[in-house]
This record gives structure tokens, sequence and C-alpha cells, in this order.
């Protein structure tokens, strides 16, 4: 298996996770697509979406796959007025991966990161390893740590 930046970074910080490694398609990117060929619960698999903000620029989010981002909540969090998603065009030149492959941990820059709340409760998440097919379980604190995120209440 070859190692993504996102488990080298996790290797050298000593944080401990777990790959789930699928057969995908270019359908099916998506994350709910993903929890079903790992066969994990629903609740634990994260998206990483990114979004830009009026005053901070780039925001990395991580929520439920079942679920969507509040853009008004995620403004209000993060100190901007307002905030919209990054155009698509723009996710591998912003942040050194592509779509259905976008891991929160290893991107060019470190941005601002939020985790939304209800992994806060969870003993692990499971979110992209930074290659499509890849998934990474870890502890959301550690993944916390590795981002200087925060947990945020940012879902509808």
């Amino acid at each position: 298996m070859q190692k993504t930046n996102a488990m080298r970074n996790l290797e050298n910080n000593k944080i401990d996770y777990k790959i789930h490694e699928y057969p995908w398609d270019k359908e099916h990117l998506d994350a709910k697509s993903a929890a079903n060929e790992v066969d994990i619960p629903l609740e634990k698999i994260y998206k990483t979406l990114v979004a830009t903000g009026s005053t901070t620029g780039e925001i990395v989010v991580c929520i439920p796959a079942g679920q969507s981002l509040d853009l008004k909540k995620l403004a209000k969090e993060s100190g901007n007025k307002k905030v919209e998603m990054l155009h698509m065009k723009d996710l591998e030149k912003t942040t050194g991966y592509i779509r259905g492959g976008c891991s929160p941990v290893g991107m060019k820059r470190r941005f601002p990161t939020y985790v939304s709340s209800e992994a806060s409760s969870m003993e692990s998440i499971v979110v992209s390893a930074g290659k499509r097919g890849m998934q990474m379980e870890l502890a959301p604190d550690e993944l916390l740590r590795i981002t200087d995120g925060q947990y945020a209440d940012i879902t509808v």
C-alpha cells in the first residue's frame, strides 16, 4: 500500500490510525458510497469539505456523511460574515487533493479546521486518507490535534 501525505503526517506525529481500502468509481465518490464499501456505520464516516470565508479565506470542515453543512453556522463559528463552498475546479490547487480523496490531514497548507461536534463523543471517526478508495480511522481528538482544529456545531 502506498502511503499518502495524510498517513505520513499521522505517523510523524505518532497518531494511531487504521486504513480501510475499497474499490471506487467516478460515479460513487461520495462518503455514503465509501461507508457502504468499507462496511462501517454511516455516522462514523466523515466527509471533508472546503469552503471559503469572506474574512478567513479557506476553511476545512469534517461532517458526518449523512448530514449537510450549514454555511450560516460555519460563518458564525469561523468569524466570517459569509461562507461559500470552494469551487470544485479549485480544490486540487488549493489543497493538493482531488474530489473523492480530500483528507483534512496533509493539505498543501494548514487551514482553519472545524469538525462537527457529534464527533466529540465518538471513540473514532473515519475520514479520507487522501486518496480515492482509501479511508483512515482515528480518534477525533487526534484529528483536532493534527489539524489544529476544533469541534463546532456546523450541520443542518
